[in-house]
């Protein structure tokens, strides 16, 4: 078994500093550590020389990311990679797009979630009126527009949030103000949600965004592997009895190592928010980085 992190862009002997943490860690527990040169991959497509400071296992190896986003094609690069080295990666490609990607597990999260429509980023050139078109099925209920991954949250007002998406003037806006700033970086498309009514905390000091009761579960082979509150400003929660509802739709996620994203609603019921690759999905900053790796070098060596 053995974890694998981004080493820093300008010195490839040390770990990015936004895990070091997680790296500290994992080697204060005995895990087998190493090092990727992700920027090798990305920017320079050499694939090699990205993992170059990486021994080949003698046998195939489980192996575990945890790093840095990436497109499912470069993660396939990265993938492949490591398997000529005999080390393999927890997710295949598969896998990986399947979790990372909200169309692809939107059907298994359906009745859960709040609802959504998205359109590849290859129709939109082909009618004027694509936006007009997706978003209607909504009316004039508030919508969040996102690429299959990620949104602009922290800019909430510009770039995300809509509050009805009926008013195509306003929807235009905050759906160009989102492309332009996602640029290269955009994922697929577009996907547009339905804005449920969560359980307000507070808003965030700098964006502006409403902060709700969240909470942010790491699965792993269908069962709860660590769960923590996904803001600070959260109250401390019976988790194990929130989930317990959810470990059906758990088991039938096609990925070994993911998460989920739940949310409380106004009237104290739970919804899923969205699921993520467990290698990519950050530890939100109340999380125990410690019990996370306890939890995760016990359940592995149990695998």
């Amino acid at each position: 078994m053995k974890i694998i992190y981004c080493s820093s862009p300008l010195d490839e002997r040390k770990v990015d500093e936004s895990y070091e943490e997680e790296y500290t860690y994992a080697k204060q527990l005995g895990l087998d550590v190493g090092l990727i040169h992700l920027e090798s991959l990305l920017v320079d497509g050499k694939p090699k020389r990205a993992i170059k400071n990486l021994v080949a296992a003698i046998e195939p190896t489980l192996t575990v990311y945890r790093g840095w986003m990436m497109k499912p094609s470069e993660y396939e690069t990265l993938y492949n990679a490591l398997t000529s080295i005999n080390l393999y990666l927890i997710n295949t490609p598969d896998q990986y797009q399947h979790g990372h990607y909200l169309p692809d597990s939107y059907d298994l999260i359906k009745p859960y979630t709040p609802r959504s429509v998205w359109i590849h980023q290859s129709e939109m050139d082909k009618s004027a009126d694509w936006l007009r078109d997706t978003v209607q099925t909504f009316g004039k209920a508030p919508i969040m527009v996102k690429d299959y991954v990620k949104s602009r949250k922290h800019e909430w007002h510009e770039a995300c949030y809509i509050p009805d998406a009926s008013d195509q003037a306003h929807v235009q806006k905050v759906v160009q103000t989102f492309l332009e700033r996602q640029g290269s970086d955009l994922n697929e498309g577009l996907v547009f949600r339905e804005y449920a009514q969560l359980a307000f905390l507070s808003n965030h000091p700098q964006s502006g965004m409403p902060l709700s009761e969240e909470m942010r579960v790491f699965v792993l082979d269908g069962k709860p592997l660590y769960v923590s509150n996904y803001w600070d400003e959260g109250e401390d929660q019976d988790f194990v009895a929130q989930l317990e509802s959810f470990m059906g739709i758990a088991s039938t996620i096609q990925s070994r190592f993911f998460t989920m994203d739940f949310a409380k609603l106004t009237d104290g019921s739970w919804i899923i928010l969205e699921l993520g690759d467990g290698q990519v999905a950050g530890l939100p900053d109340y999380a125990d980085a410690l019990e996370f790796y306890t939890n995760l070098k016990s359940a592995l060596m149990e695998s």
